[in-house]
């Protein structure tokens, strides 16, 4: 379990400048003067605790009576910033202490009393990481507990990815390593299923461990304290405000003593100042595993495995695989997808482009996302399966989770590793595959087709029998997927390539000084006669000098649309002209809830025209869309 540790490091917490502050278990005064006697640290042993609270009393009562050769209380807090210091007037210092002190008068989730306003603004948060750093953007992660900080270097204008959490002093470190031991002892043999069960189990542990062992503390320092069991045993430890940041899409750590990286959605890769020693590394991805249903070791030191949060997690346990020691990369799973209307906002597709895709997929054309590791391929599969009708059946199947769709009628299948030697219990993605041709889906998600001959034979062979489906595949060009799918290991025909009708490749491109995600073209693919020849229609095409799509197009998918549906060609312009009218109102109303732009979407397959006249109206409500859209059906 998370909180039992059996080599029992005792964790250190990154300091406020980005090294690594070794807890030793001991509380000193700093230097041996002589002055005061009672600063030796006790060892650790079951009265630790009890002795670290003795300890505190002496140091109130040598306050109280007055004795002038300690002029604060050692480690109960951050070292008050002297009044004429200018980051007293900062204004991150500022809006950070307000907003702290607004939180803390109206939220309280501790049975304690609320810090006292004056400790809240002077020791929560060490700004000293302020006089070598600008800001660049700032934003909190768990209000009122931690916040993020892009900065730029004052020293080498380079920027950075900084952490902030409450700061503890000498004393209060202590105290948290004996309160961690005692409540990883305690929780050692509960058997804590869920995620929720381990946060109410938490929940009531730390209640009794407050009650029992903080009497002596000030409110302000066991709401610090609450806050980092909560983190450790609850969350994620020291990159718990990470995987809580929206804007990280990785984070990985490349071994001992090094800054745990990130990739930000806005800034791309950034160095954090976050670290791990080798032994609390080997711990933590260790730990890491068991969270993931997994065994790490010596004699399996690789794991790939899916966190209770559906984030993908690569671990090494280190030794010699692994020269800088045991690592980790954690790809971010957002249970909040994205949308038709993000992807149009970041500048990867056009509104023409996302029209033509809403009309296409509605009609049951299929679709293949091809580019490079971290082009975004999957989030715009998840996107564009927005423009599935509500009701259509659906199955998808990946290997971890990373699929979220808005629809009810929607069957999530993931493969499975073995956990025998003999190889029984695995479930293989041609396994799902084939479950999911008898569950008679309209519409067939495949996460990714990499080297197995009979996933991408049984793919083509369900389109080829009326199925919709999409999936995603690395390759750089329409030519390279074409290559890659008829020859070895793949193998597939080329008349069962024919059944596939569109073809978007994404890349991760420079635009400026900014690496940013653009589609680079959508291409359909056009059957030559009985022969093995596939023509390729390039539909949009990418304009790196000016960041643009082309706007006119010739669709051949489309007008084969319209000769299904009857339709002349003043009738497909005025259905494409329709999409494009709704999603340029999304954007322009900043529409971006995933659930609002399902409704809209959802309830303009239902009922175009009353959709366009609320529009034209300004009458539009993205909450109550779909119950209005659909109320004539009787539902």
């Amino acid at each position: 379990m998370w909180g039992d540790d059996s080599e029992g490091d005792s964790e250190s917490r990154t300091d406020e400048d980005g090294f690594e502050a070794a807890s030793d278990g001991g509380v000193t005064d700093g230097e041996s003067t002589g002055e005061l006697s009672v600063t030796q640290a006790p060892k650790r042993k079951r009265s630790g605790l009890r002795e670290a609270s003795r300890i505190f009393r002496d140091y109130i009562d040598l306050l109280v009576g007055g004795d002038d050769s300690l002029s604060e209380v050692p480690g109960t807090g951050v070292d008050r910033l002297p009044m004429d210091d200018p980051i007293r007037d900062h204004p991150t210092r500022i809006d950070v202490i307000a907003d702290v002190v607004d939180f803390s008068d109206v939220t309280n989730d501790l049975p304690i009393e609320t810090p006292d306003p004056d400790d809240l603004r002077e020791e929560w948060f060490d700004f000293s990481y302020l006089r070598a750093h600008e800001e660049v953007e700032r934003y909190w992660v768990n209000e009122p507990y931690a916040y993020v900080s892009v900065l730029r270097s004052d020293v080498d204008g380079e920027l950075h990815y900084r952490v902030t959490e409450p700061a503890l002093g000498a004393f209060e470190e202590y105290i948290l390593e004996e309160l961690t031991r005692i409540l990883r002892n305690n929780l050692m043999y509960e058997d804590l299923g869920s995620e929720a069960e381990r946060a109410s189990m938490f929940d009531r542990r730390v209640i009794e461990l407050i009650d029992d062992h903080t009497a002596s503390l000030s409110p302000l320092s066991v709401h610090k304290l609450a806050y980092y069991l909560r983190r450790d045993f609850v969350g994620y430890e020291r990159i718990d405000p990470l995987l809580s940041d929206d804007a990280v899409e990785d984070i990985s750590c490349d071994g001992r003593n090094l800054p745990v990286f990130v990739y930000h959605r806005d800034y791309r890769d950034l160095d954090t100042n976050i670290t791990f020693g080798e032994s609390e590394l080997r711990s933590f991805v260790t730990r890491l595993a068991q969270r993931a249903g997994k065994h790490l070791s010596v004699s399996n030191p690789l794991v790939d495995a899916s966190l209770p949060d559906g984030s993908r997690v690569q671990l090494t346990f280190g030794g010699e695989i692994a020269t800088r020691g045991p690592n980790f990369t954690i790809r971010q799973f957002s249970s909040v997808p994205d949308t038709p209307v993000d992807l149009i906002n970041w500048g990867t597709f056009s509104i023409e482009q996302m029209a033509y895709l809403w009309l296409a997929i509605e009609n049951n054309r299929s679709l293949m996302f091809a580019g490079g590791t971290g082009a975004g391929k999957t989030t715009s599969l998840n996107a564009v399966s927005f423009f599935i009708p509500k009701k259509s059946k659906i199955v998808s199947i990946e290997d971890t989770q990373e699929v979220s769709l808005p629809h009810e009628n929607w069957v999530q299948s993931l493969t499975r590793e073995s956990a025998t030697a003999d190889g029984s219990g695995e479930v293989t993605m041609y396994q799902q595959l084939q479950t999911a041709l008898r569950q008679r889906p309209e519409y067939l998600l495949v996460g990714e087709i990499r080297t197995e001959s009979r996933v991408a034979l049984t793919f083509f062979q369900a389109m080829a029998t009326g199925h919709t489906a999409y999936t995603t595949v690395h390759s750089e060009s329409v030519m390279g997927v074409i290559n890659r799918l008829e020859n070895e290991p793949l193998s597939v025909p080329t008349q069962m390539i024919k059944e596939l009708d569109i073809i978007s490749i994404q890349k991760q491109v420079l635009l400026g000084d900014e690496r940013v995600r653009r589609n680079q073209n959508i291409t359909e693919l056009i059957s030559g006669g009985e022969g093995d020849d596939i023509l390729a229609n390039k539909v949009f095409e990418w304009n790196p000098r000016d960041d643009s799509y082309n706007e006119g197009f010739d669709s051949t998918v489309l007008e084969e649309i319209a000769a299904d549906r009857g339709w002349s060609t003043k009738q497909l312009q005025s259905a494409i002209d329709g999409r494009k009218r709704v999603l340029e109102y999304l954007v322009e109303n900043d529409i971006t809830w995933w659930e609002d732009v399902a409704r809209v979407i959802h309830s303009f397959i239902e009922n175009e025209e009353r959709v366009l006249e609320d529009i034209e109206n300004g009458e539009l409500e993205p909450a109550g869309t779909i119950e209005e859209g659909v109320s004539g059906d009787g539902q």
